[in-house]
């Protein structure tokens, strides 16, 4: 599994020039999943994204939680974050998982994220979507689930 994460001012997405989901302060998250994820990867996954100390506290050091800063979370799936380069110029998708396994995963962490007390919005599942934001810093993690679990 692997997340994108992007601090944000604000982010917003949009599906056939509609605006679907839209947040201010806190993080914008893209999210890929593989066939060999699981529930208990994705548990690990959300405990650390929802944990990160990366918003600026009244000394302007990096020393503060989504939680500390009431922040807010935009969740979207891509599958293109399992892109393989490796040959040739075009890249290979067949490290992503399944369509059918990945919404699953990826609905899991939206709950997951819900049930923590977090205020969620989301894209659509395989939409053809536009993704705005005025990203923080910039300031960018990539989270991968074979580094941290």
């Amino acid at each position: 599994m692997k997340f994108v994460i992007q601090r944000v001012n604000e982010a917003s997405v949009a599906v056939d020039g509609n605006t679907i989901g839209a947040i201010k302060k806190g993080f914008l998250v893209l999210i890929g999943v593989s066939d060999s994820d699981t529930k208990e990867i994705a548990d690990k996954m959300v405990k650390k994204l929802l944990g990160l100390r990366i918003f600026d506290d009244e000394n302007d050091k990096i020393n503060l939680s989504l939680t500390d800063v009431g922040g807010e979370l935009l969740l979207i799936s891509q599958f293109t974050l399992y892109a393989n380069c490796k040959k040739g110029y075009r890249p290979s998708f067949t490290d992503a998982g399944a369509p059918d396994f990945a919404n699953e995963m990826y609905e899991y962490i939206i709950s997951q994220c819900h049930e923590a007390g977090y205020h969620v919005e989301t894209g659509e599942f395989g939409a053809d979507m536009k993704v705005s934001l005025l990203n923080d810093g910039p300031f960018t993690i990539v989270l991968d689930s074979a580094e941290i679990c």
